[in-house]
């Protein structure tokens, strides 16, 4: 399906603020995009650079005053997501290097802490893909999804301790659970289609028989319209911005997912 997302933030700025974004979106396996505006009122020099993770980052110096951020994206994705029951674990002498680094415990998810739990909730599935879909249907059961419930990013501990959380929270305790069983997972931030009540989402995707699979304890059905922004071992390395100096806040946020099937016949 051919979908436009789009981001605008503004700001008031009370002394030049350095800011690193994460707005672009990049093509790859899952997404294909066609075309993208991005506009900074107002205009200062910006340089792009892609951090360990892959993601298109922006350096900037936002001067004093009202500053905005407006990205917009026309973006095809898959109708469905991609699922395979009885796909099988990845021994680790057969992953690759780049895959490496998501097996280990990181800021927000503990995955040396989970692993009892992790093999309780995981006992009689076949190894690999049907473990994960044991964790995302535990999740779903036992952690209550709460939009808006938590401002800062939770560790997966305390999302465990608190029983709810945002998507964001939910990931992290996903990830948790999969590293422990030596399944490597990562999180991911964009957009979803069709989500209640819309705004920026989170997920978690796991790397089983040889590439990366979706999985969302948010939703009742994985379904198709995901279109990612970023990918890290958690929060800390995808956050759609971080800014450094005195606290700045967006006064305005704006997200929304548009689907544009017209867009089949136009590239």
């Amino acid at each position: 399906m051919w979908l436009r997302a789009s981001c605008e933030m503004s700001f008031d700025i009370t002394v030049p603020t350095p800011f690193i974004l994460m707005l672009r979106l990049r093509s790859g396996a899952q997404q294909w995009v066609a075309k993208e505006e991005y506009r900074l009122m107002p205009t200062v020099p910006v340089f792009e650079f892609t951090d360990n993770y892959g993601n298109l980052c922006q350096r900037l110096i936002a001067s004093p005053g009202a500053f905005s951020v407006y990205t917009s994206a026309d973006v095809m994705t898959a109708d469905q997501v991609d699922q395979s029951p009885g796909a099988p674990f990845v021994e680790i002498e057969y992953l690759p290097d780049s895959v490496l680094s998501y097996l280990l415990p990181s800021r927000f998810c503990e995955s040396d802490r989970f692993g009892e739990i992790a093999t309780s909730i995981a006992a009689g599935q076949q190894l690999g893909y049907d473990q994960v879909k044991a964790i995302e249907s535990w999740l779903r059961t036992t952690i209550r999804y709460e939009p808006g419930s938590s401002e800062i990013p939770l560790s997966a501990l305390e999302v465990h301790s608190r029983r709810r959380g945002v998507c964001r929270d939910l990931s992290h305790l996903g990830i948790a659970l999969c590293r422990s069983l030596s399944i490597p997972a990562r999180l991911v931030v964009g957009y979803l289609y069709r989500l209640e009540p819309m705004d920026l989402h989170a997920w978690f995707e796991a790397y089983i028989a040889g590439r990366w699979y979706v999985f969302d304890a948010t939703q009742a059905d994985l379904r198709g319209g995901y279109v990612a922004i970023g990918y890290g071992r958690d929060a800390a390395d995808v956050a759609i911005y971080n800014q450094f100096g005195p606290p700045v806040y967006p006064i305005t946020q704006d997200i929304q997912v548009q689907f544009i099937d017209d867009k089949r016949t136009s590239y």
